[in-house]
């Protein structure tokens, strides 16, 4: 593994660890404000980091929405210059109406690095697992 791609890795841990925790603030400043979101459970694209914030208000307003815990494997990252491609399988478990769900996705997020040279997620793609 290149160094280049470990820095990748502990961008995508940073941001996985972020979200286990439900720590919002860590998890979104992981993503670049521009950043575009494509999920299996929503039926449209979230055009920046912005909407997406949004929506996750809603569902923890509306749905009590929770992160309890999150396991990703089978991870693999793919350089194009300054920009990554990070795949993996993620194991979710959040709270939805007080009851505990689990979900199992398979997710591409995309890294670019910025001018200050941290790599920020520019977009996520989110599908359930078969």
């Amino acid at each position: 593994m290149t160094d280049m791609e470990s820095t990748v890795l502990a961008a995508a841990d940073a941001l996985v660890g972020a979200f286990s925790r439900h720590d919002r603030n860590a998890y979104f400043a992981a993503f670049a404000p521009e950043a575009t979101f494509l999920f299996h459970n929503l039926d449209h694209t979230l055009n920046d980091r912005a909407a997406y914030e949004a929506v996750w208000a809603l569902w923890e307003e509306q749905d009590g929405f929770r992160v309890l815990a999150c396991r990703s494997t089978d991870r693999k990252v793919q350089l194009v210059g300054d920009v990554a491609i990070f795949t993996h399988s993620v194991e979710t478990d959040v709270s939805v109406g007080g009851e505990t769900v689990k979900n199992n996705e398979r997710e591409t997020i995309v890294f670019a690095r910025n001018t200050a040279g941290r790599w920020l997620a520019v977009h996520e793609h989110l599908s359930a697992s078969a």
